[in-house]
């Protein structure tokens, strides 16, 4: 039902595709949902993850923290002694290598494939994932969002209203932590998880063409 909800707001939101265009897509997939080994890792993402739909049947809900506070440019999550913002910036192309193909689309940036608006150049970049947990800081280290772009954190339903996707969800041991954000765009888009366990950087996870 979250799933079905979940993409009827976006389909609702959002027109369909254009024909998609032929140019290389160096996106690596070994970040990907379905590259995950760690079974209990993997058996919570499905709980709220796009990517994981196909797993999500009987998955209980996690328990969350909703976002508190946004703007145009960050997001924060704050709520049992626990404290997430993520900042956004604007991309100055000046200040990178992009490599295009064809000379039309954009494919590289700083010799990297890159996420959001996959084709184009991006307009935002996240400059800062921050993170306390009992009062300590949690280091994510930027290669875990160096490379994600044009972030999302809120989008306006068919009525206006302001609605976000993301969220910060908890293992049932809660020793692990789930920081989800979801890029809506047409062409593109992706969603990311940054997992946090016993207060240390583990891993992320980031799936991309859901919403083709």
């Amino acid at each position: 039902m979250r799933y079905l909800l979940s993409l009827l707001i976006i389909f609702a939101c959002f027109s369909a595709s254009a024909q998609d265009i032929d140019y290389p897509d160096y996106r690596s997939k070994k970040d990907n949902f379905s590259k995950m080994r760690e079974k209990d890792l993997r058996g919570d993402i499905a709980a709220f993850a796009m990517a994981g739909i196909d797993e999500s049947t009987g998955k209980l809900p996690l328990k969350n923290i909703p976002m508190t506070d946004y703007g145009n440019n960050f997001m924060k999550f704050e709520g049992n002694k626990i404290s997430v913002s993520v900042k956004a910036g604007l991309f100055t192309p000046a200040k990178h290598k992009l490599s295009y193909y064809d000379e039309k689309f954009l494919v590289k940036i700083d010799n990297k494939p890159y996420y959001g608006n996959y084709g184009k150049v991006p307009k935002t970049v996240i400059e800062s994932v921050t993170i306390y947990v009992d009062k300590d800081t949690v280091v994510i280290p930027p290669i875990a969002f160096s490379d994600l772009y044009n972030p999302g954190f809120i989008y306006k339903d068919v009525s206006g209203t302001e609605r976000t996707l993301n969220s910060v969800y908890f293992s049932p041991d809660k020793r692990t932590m789930y920081i989800y954000m979801l890029n809506k765009e047409e062409k593109g888009g992706y969603e990311v998880t940054w997992v946090i366990q016993d207060k240390k950087y583990l891993r992320r996870v980031v799936d991309f063409g859901l919403l083709k």
